[in-house]
């Protein structure tokens, strides 16, 4: 009996019907906080407004030194200028061109690092659709590149 509740439950959290509950933001926010991938939000002027741990992890900043900080605190100097092509574009019709697929790009560490990253993104609104900003999914995938690279490249006798 306990399981079928519990599958229920599940159920509900994952796809709400209207008369049902929503998860409150206290179990959003823990969500975000646990999950191993870095998840980035930025308002529509592109000033980070919420990093998770994961994202410390990839990218060395916390969250006190993000917070509040530009995205191209993590964006390599020769990508800002699409990046923000990309930005505004998606700000100012609120859909993206990747469409939430998963895309491989390169990232800043905290350390002065180039990452290969790779991430998705997704335009938010209110439930009232008003535009709030823009999340990104991301993960280090560096050392998977890295390794690719290291095999396609002949080696030197």
């Amino acid at each position: 009996m306990r399981r079928s509740s519990a599958k229920r439950r599940i159920a509900r959290f994952s796809c709400p019907m209207p008369d049902e509950t929503v998860p409150d933001e206290a179990t959003a926010r823990a969500i975000v906080e646990s999950i191993a991938d870095a998840v980035i939000f930025a308002d529509p002027q592109g000033v980070i407004r919420a990093w998770n741990p994961a994202a410390t992890a990839v990218f060395g900043f916390s969250a006190d030194e993000a917070i509040g900080q530009s995205l191209d605190l993590i964006i390599p100097e020769r990508l800002r200028a699409a990046h923000w092509t990309g930005f505004d574009r998606a700000m100012a019709s609120g859909a993206l061109r990747l469409a939430g697929r998963a895309t491989l790009t390169r990232g800043i560490h905290k350390t002065g690092g180039r990452l290969y990253v790779e991430m998705s993104f997704a335009v938010v609104r209110s439930a009232t659709g008003a535009l709030l900003g823009a999340v990104a999914v991301a993960r280090d995938v560096t050392a998977a590149q890295e390794a690719r690279r290291a095999q396609s490249t002949p080696a030197v006798s």
